[in-house]
């Protein structure tokens, strides 16, 4: 069912497809612009029925994913090394850096010394996480929270390893883990797109709109960034003059159009564009409503901060990312920036803290006194990790660290996810694996299967091949669930 706009008369997609109903690419019009219920049910894998379209029961229906861009330093944040300090400014052995590669950044230093962290551990909650002072919002979930403290990926510079954390590969071209999701499941709702992304923090480190892009996948599945001034959404309302019954007859007309040209060509995107029009059309009066906060009891800002009255701020898109899931936005991505903190960490490190801790714990707080977290999945992290060893000059109040691909830690909450546990164990250095390594195949694998996918039925033929978002790679993490 679509529920009528704001001028009393219903424009939904079926009035669409009356109107190109009479040629032949209507039919082609028809099966793309179909409900996104209908679309579900069928699987995008195997074309075979399965419970709810899944290959088996879904435990989350959503995800929100905080990406925290630049890579947070695991040392400071989570990983409770306290044999560092007495070895303070020593050289990291050998035996433990067995030869890893450096980045341009350290690969001149003629000695590693190590770094321990200038924050205080404590152990909080039933489970007795450890977690940094800088984390006191965090460290009151850590009872919902599932630490997985052994992520380890294969790029060691930001790029490629933000594109392979969000599309599975280090190469720029595939589809990101929200546009597999948008393809695989579809949509939850009529009126806001199946994923949206939006970005916060400054930094050096750019992130391009292929992190949310649909790579070979058909261009609907792509990622609709949220802005925080002007529009929301670029070009969404509409000029002056043109009123939404005028708004309409254009894309009546242009649906038209494109039913004619789709029967000559049979281009997919062709469709696709005319499903991006409606959507478009829908969205001129779901997006304000989403982004009206003024609503909002004192008691949200109380969670989350009163930066969250503060577009563009990271605890405002969590605040927003809340509103999506109530609405039924299928994923939502924040991408924070700001923590590539190769000098001056202890004060730079403090500051992000600062603005991400209490709003990253809000959004969990607030989903399970919703209702929502049950099958909801959070999932926060970076790219990588920091090094153990000091970048630069090490003084008694100053510190950097550089990138650390072999271990670093994210955290889960939500539908599936068993919580109040850690998984995986570093060594005394917090530089190598001992215990539970989980790559970032393995990560991508276990996301899918907890929203009801099979990570190696999902695949889309491209170039002669099936590809899919773990390529050839990833083992389910079983450990982590419920």
């Amino acid at each position: 069912m679509h529920a009528p706009n704001s001028t009393g008369v219903n424009f939904g997609r079926r009035h669409c497809l009356q109107r190109v109903s009479t040629f032949a690419g209507g039919a082609a019009l028809a099966s793309l612009l179909r409900d996104d219920a209908t679309a579900a049910a069928t699987s995008p894998v195997t074309g075979d029925s399965t419970v709810a379209g899944l290959h088996f029961p879904a435990r989350a229906k959503r995800m929100v994913y905080l990406f925290q861009s630049g890579a947070p330093s695991q040392l400071d944040l989570f990983e409770h090394k306290p044999g560092l300090a007495a070895l303070q400014g020593t050289d990291l052995p050998d035996s433990i850096r067995q030869g890893q590669r450096l980045t341009g950044m350290t690969s001149s230093q003629e000695r590693f010394p190590v770094a321990a962290t200038k924050f205080k551990f404590a152990q909080h909650g039933r489970s007795g996480a450890w977690v940094s002072e800088l984390l006191p919002h965090t460290a009151g979930i850590v009872d919902d929270v599932c630490f997985i403290k052994t992520l380890h990926t294969e790029a060691i510079n930001h790029d490629p390893a933000v594109t392979f954390l969000q599309t599975g590969a280090q190469l720029a071209g595939r589809p990101s883990l929200g546009a597999w999701l948008a393809y695989g499941l579809g949509s939850l709702n009529d009126n806001l797109p199946a994923y949206v992304a939006m970005v916060s923090g400054t930094g050096d480190q750019p992130l391009y709109d292929r992190l949310w892009g649909s790579g070979f996948l058909p261009s609907r599945y792509q990622g609709v960034k949220l802005r925080s001034s002007g529009d929301p959404v670029p070009f969404l309302s509409n000029p002056a003059g043109i009123d939404p019954m005028a708004r309409r007859q254009m894309l009546d007309g242009l649906a038209e159009l494109n039913g004619l040209r789709l029967e000559e060509t049979g281009d997919p995107e062709i469709a696709t564009r005319v499903v991006q029009y409606e959507m478009a059309f829908r969205m001129q009066s779901s997006v304000p409503e989403l982004v009206d906060i003024s609503q909002e009891p004192q008691s949200t800002f109380d969670l989350y901060g009163e930066q969250a009255r503060k577009p563009g701020t990271f605890a405002y898109q969590c605040l927003l990312a809340r509103r999506m899931i109530e609405r039924g936005v299928r994923f939502v991505q924040l991408f924070h920036r700001g923590w590539d903190q190769h000098r001056h960490l202890p004060k730079l490190i403090v500051e992000q803290a600062q603005v991400t801790d209490q709003a990253s714990a809000a959004l969990v707080i607030d989903l399970k006194q919703r209702g929502l977290l049950d099958d909801t999945l959070v999932v926060w992290g970076g790219e990588f990790g920091r090094t153990v060893y000091c970048q630069g000059a090490l003084t008694p109040d100053d510190y950097g660290r550089d990138h650390h691909p072999r271990c670093f830690t994210a955290w889960l909450a939500g539908g599936g996810i068993k919580p109040g546990i850690s998984h995986g164990v570093t060594d005394d250095f917090g530089y190598n694996i001992v215990e539970n390594p989980v790559h970032v195949h393995d990560l991508h694998a276990t996301l899918l299967h907890l929203l009801g996918i099979d990570h190696e039925r999902l695949t889309f033929k491209f170039q002669g091949r099936d590809f899919r978002l773990t390529d050839v790679h990833g083992e389910l993490v079983q450990p982590i669930l419920a």
